[in-house]
């Protein structure tokens, strides 16, 4: 039986699996092109299972050198003859254990460079056997080379993709022997590698890989993609799943980050069946459950983001900034520090504004931020933890008492509002409040499209239930007239019938408290502080 993946290569003998034959066709034009191009996607983004099938498809046509730099240990990246003979010996690897196909002259060649002292070793000596191998192939030979950061930092490294760059401008311009397609798969944008390790001016602006062709081919997983894997996992199961609306619940969650995308259904199929039941587990309430696992855990995905997002200390508090403040950062493709934080995965560009990739990422840093804040003590979360136990009625929030309490405890802590205070003040403590009195049982995200400087709606999953809450400063009748109609129309959305305002009014004369109002069909409670 098949199972949910979430390590190494996916396979699809033995794996459920997105199906990427139309991935790997648009892959494949680039090659039969002669392209030379890099696969820089984030950690754990099918790089290698995306390889993998690349691989299949081309054997056919071309002689197919596949390569795993992390198989190269650190001394080969020393001088140009250690490295030489590290790449013979892995080329040598592929007759002998992957059984393809390397002429006895090539074969004893490659052998006769590795057995000479590093030191009489040049890169072109390589390069002359590689050049008489292609010359004499009757196929095309195409190079793929998988965890190329495993040699990022290291001046050889540039030297090898110099020589690569050359055979690929001698093909076209002299009709000397070289490689069909050249393919770099890893996290490293390698076009940027010169400035990272030389500093002269002239190799900063003189990349080894500037002849590598763009490679904008999509390789998130499509909502159509998830519901193909799922429906191959429903012939087997019978959960009775609607396949089609739980595709479209996780690629909202995941934007289709596909190592985000498997876990999900590995935590629904291996861990959330045994608590609610195969056919329970396969729902919204499950994903639900699958998220909260998931959130809890410190995998090393979210281990490398936070990590990432610690070596860039001012786009930290830009994103913190966007994410608690609804401030706009504009994206910037020469800003260093967005370019790699993209690079790694955590921001994506939205119509020319940072984005944060996908939901779970931004509930992962909301967390992260707030815990900072619980650290320091702080006294709303204190107090959301002290009261948790009255805001739950058979399995349900409370949501009006919730806002009733949290109106209380700010007065006492806070006193009157003050021409100082912004929007992220209400709302940080807002969620430091309810943190904890979901922690463990729900999950609580912002709407993207809301969150902004005048207006934050904050939604929340409790036991399967939604609850919608708009985080607001009062600015009239008329704006809050606006907003009641706003959130009625975003309950029709989730297909709700009550909803919640917050509102931080200035106003001297203001009713603090929550009150009940109807909207048409709809009920909003509205709490002003």
């Amino acid at each position: 039986m098949k199972a949910f993946n979430t390590t190494a290569v996916c396979i699809p003998t033995k794996h459920y699996m997105v199906d990427l034959s139309e991935r790997v066709s648009q892959i494949k034009v680039l090659v039969d092109a002669g392209k030379y191009f890099t696969i820089n996607r984030p950690r754990q983004y099918g790089k290698t299972t995306t390889l993998s099938a690349l691989k299949k498809a081309l054997v056919s046509d071309y002689l197919v050198l596949a390569l795993d730099f992390q198989r190269i240990g650190a001394g080969a990246y020393e001088n140009e003859g250690a490295f030489s003979q590290a790449m013979a010996r892995l080329l040598i690897d592929l007759y002998e254990f992957e059984d393809v196909p390397i002429p006895e002259k090539t074969l004893e060649a490659l052998e006769k460079l590795n057995d000479l002292d590093e030191d009489k070793v040049k890169m072109d000596d390589l390069f002359r056997i590689l050049k008489r191998w292609i010359k004499a192939s009757e196929k095309p030979i195409v190079l793929i080379i998988d965890e190329v950061d495993s040699a990022t930092n290291n001046q050889v490294f540039l030297d090898f993709l110099a020589q690569l760059r050359d055979g690929y401008i001698s093909r076209d311009t002299d009709g000397v022997p070289a490689m069909q397609s050249v393919i770099l798969a890893g996290v490293t944008d390698v076009k940027h590698l010169k400035a990272k390790i030389r500093e002269d001016s002239d190799s900063k602006d003189n990349s080894p890989w500037n002849i590598a062709a763009d490679f904008d081919i999509d390789m998130s997983l499509s909502e159509s993609g998830i519901k193909g894997m799922l429906d191959e996992y429903e012939a087997d199961h019978n959960t009775g799943m609607d396949t089609a609306a739980i595709a479209k619940e996780i690629r909202d969650y995941t934007n289709g980050y596909p190592f985000l995308v498997s876990r999900i259904c590995e935590r629904l199929d291996v861990d959330v069946s045994k608590k609610m039941g195969v056919a329970g587990a396969w729902t919204s309430g499950g994903i639900d459950e699958a998220i909260k696992l998931i959130l809890a855990e410190n995998n090393t995905l979210f281990q490398s983001l936070t990590k990432n997002l610690d070596c860039y200390p001012d786009l930290k508090k830009s994103i913190r900034s966007i994410l608690m403040e609804g401030t706009k950062l504009t994206w910037n493709a020469q800003q260093d520090s967005i370019v790699q934080l993209q690079m790694y995965g955590l921001i994506r560009n939205d119509h020319n504004t940072v984005r944060i990739s996908n939901r779970i990422f931004e509930t992962m840093l909301y967390n992260l931020f707030l815990s900072d804040e619980e650290l320091k003590s702080n006294i709303f979360s204190r107090e959301g933890q002290l009261a948790r136990n009255q805001f739950v009625e058979d399995g349900k929030l409370n949501m009006r008492l919730i806002l009733d309490s949290f109106i209380k405890t700010y007065t006492q802590v806070c006193g009157p509002l003050q021409d100082r205070f912004k929007e992220k003040d209400g709302r940080e403590q807002f969620l430091l409040y309810v943190k904890p009195i979901i922690n463990g049982t729900g999950n609580y995200y912002i709407e993207a499209q809301t969150r902004d400087q005048t207006r934050t709606d904050v939604i929340i999953d409790y036991l399967g239930q939604q609850y919608i809450i708009e985080l607001k400063i009062w600015r009239g009748e008329r704006y809050n007239a606006e907003g009641e109609k706003q959130i009625s129309e975003y309950l029709d959305y989730w297909n709700l019938n009550t909803g919640y305002m917050l509102s931080f009014n200035f106003n001297q004369k203001k009713k603090q408290g929550v009150e009940r109002v109807q909207i048409g069909d709809k009920v909003l409670f509205e709490g002003t502080v």
